[in-house]
């Protein structure tokens, strides 16, 4: 039996992480440490409420004692680091913010995984540390080209610059003490339960509500996207076949401009809720400072070495994740209550 520390398992990513292992694996136990800050959300969870082989702890990842504790509790396996705050838009009002969880909070847990895992000069077998980053740390992209993993570091906003810093970390522990290391680097991911500050959810959630739908520049920004399932699939080939101290980059050769999302989603729910929902409710702002241009991944190393490669086409993705926020209104409306109305208005309102 396999025992998992999952740090940010009640966000995004990480939620459907835990939900995808505990349908695939009957015989792990899976550690979920989350602070619970605004993107962090137990409902997420609701599914698995009442499994033993979820344990939930709400804790900082930047706090020494809570995780030195879980360590000594628990002889985990792997260490799946999703923990991060992950919004470019807030990562510009408040650096610091990004500093402290995403830099001091990644050192804290490699810290804390290396005093349990490092005794009399040897590691102990079968451990490893995965750091789940994102294709941000390597800049932007002219019109044609790939990152690769080999890609130079160019990170252009605080928030990939916390994630690059947080990188050079993992892979400085494992080039220092030897740690067993992975570090995955993900095109965009959206699906289920992602909190609509980000694209798509947000222009489902007000689209539906007869809002104006916010287009940073000329949305002609593109970005690779990968539904989440196809991620989670990956880190979990990676943390258990991936070659230790190795990147491997998880994307899907799927780009799409930020208006070509924008107006397929008007398109779906043209069709599926209400007629009057058209291109008139797309409202273009001023650009996001230092707003990159194009992202794309070359996905060849993770699909050469472990058999990984995106099943989930961006067409069938989005009419599942339409589909989804359709059937869970309830999710929505309780997530979008109180602060995010204040941070939407900062975001866009006065733009």
């Amino acid at each position: 039996m396999k025992t998992y520390l999952v740090t940010g398992g009640a966000g995004f990513i990480g939620s459907n992480f835990v939900l995808y292992m505990l349908e695939k694996y009957k015989d792990i136990t899976i550690v979920n440490v989350d602070k619970l800050t605004y993107a962090g959300n137990l409902e997420n969870l609701k599914s698995i409420e009442g499994d033993k082989r979820h344990v939930f702890v709400q804790a900082d990842i930047c706090d020494r004692e809570a995780i030195t504790a879980l360590f000594g509790q628990y002889d985990f396996d792997f260490v799946i680091n999703f923990a991060a705050e992950s919004h470019v838009d807030r990562s510009i009002t408040n650096p610091e913010i990004f500093v402290k969880t995403n830099v001091e909070g990644t050192v804290n847990m490699l810290q804390c995984a290396k005093n349990a895992w490092y005794r009399d000069g040897k590691w102990a077998e079968g451990k490893k540390y995965l750091q789940v980053s994102t294709d941000e740390v390597y800049g932007s992209l002219g019109e044609t080209g790939y990152f690769m993993e080999t890609t130079p570091l160019d990170p252009h906003s605080p928030y990939s610059a916390s994630k690059t810093s947080a990188d050079l970390f993992v892979k400085a522990f494992g080039d220092t003490y030897g740690m067993p290391v992975n570090i995955t680097r993900c095109s965009n991911n959206y699906g289920p339960y992602q909190f609509p500050e980000k694209l798509i959810p947000l222009m489902i959630n007000n689209a539906k509500t007869k809002k104006g739908l916010p287009v940073y520049g000329d949305g002609m920004n593109v970005r690779d996207w990968l539904y989440v399932e196809d991620h989670c699939k990956a880190i979990d080939m990676v943390a258990s076949g991936g070659r230790v101290g190795e990147v491997y980059n998880v994307g899907g050769h799927n780009e799409r401009p930020n208006i070509f999302i924008v107006k397929k989603i008007i398109e779906i729910l043209h069709d599926k809720v209400d007629p009057s929902i058209d291109e008139s409710l797309i409202k273009y702002v001023e650009d996001r400072m230092g707003h990159d241009r194009r992202y794309g991944i070359d996905p060849e190393k993770i699909k050469n070495e472990l058999g990984w490669y995106p099943e989930t086409t961006f067409e069938v993705g989005i009419e599942k994740t339409i589909n989804w926020y359709l059937e869970h209104e309830d999710w929505m409306k309780n997530v979008t209550s109180g602060d995010y109305q204040k941070y939407y208005a900062e975001m866009y309102k006065n733009k």
